[in-house]
């Protein structure tokens, strides 16, 4: 009735844990609030970081390409476009700058095939991650007056 190669696909578990895992993303941003949405952007850089890695370390040139790309359209199209600048002052300077760093050391990381720039993005992340991740937390258990 189906053409072998159109449902081939659809025979493989990995399709669809990454079919679910789509889902989740969508419906996670659907209904994220704002301060949320960064915070997803955060995580799926430091996912990407370290999926590069894995690919780095085991010689798999095209997934480790891939993940080091995703890392950085999230630095340039979520996290620095979402910095207001003129809002923000000194602190949205600063972020946008580090963001900028992380790109270029991203950028020499897969060029020259070394691990040790990748741990440094990492380094450089996760503790806005964290803090984010607690400011949120402060944020949602307050009562407006």
């Amino acid at each position: 009735m189906f053409n072998s190669a159109v449902t081939a696909p659809l025979n493989r578990p990995q399709h669809f844990a990454n079919a679910y895992r789509q889902i989740g993303v969508e419906t996670g941003v659907a209904c994220a609030t704002p301060h949320h949405l960064v915070l997803m952007l955060y995580d799926g850089l430091l996912e990407s970081v370290a999926r590069a890695r894995t690919a780095m370390v085991a010689g798999d040139i095209e997934p480790k390409c891939t993940q080091i790309g995703r890392a950085v359209r999230i630095l340039d199209e979520g996290l620095i476009a979402a910095l207001d600048l003129e809002a923000g002052g000194e602190l949205a300077l600063n972020l946008r700058d580090l963001y900028h760093y992380a790109v270029i050391r991203l950028t020499w990381s897969n060029l020259r095939n070394d691990p040790a720039l990748l741990d440094e993005v990492e380094r450089l992340i996760r503790p806005l991650r964290d803090a984010w991740q607690t400011i949120g937390a402060q944020v949602s258990t307050r009562v407006p007056a």
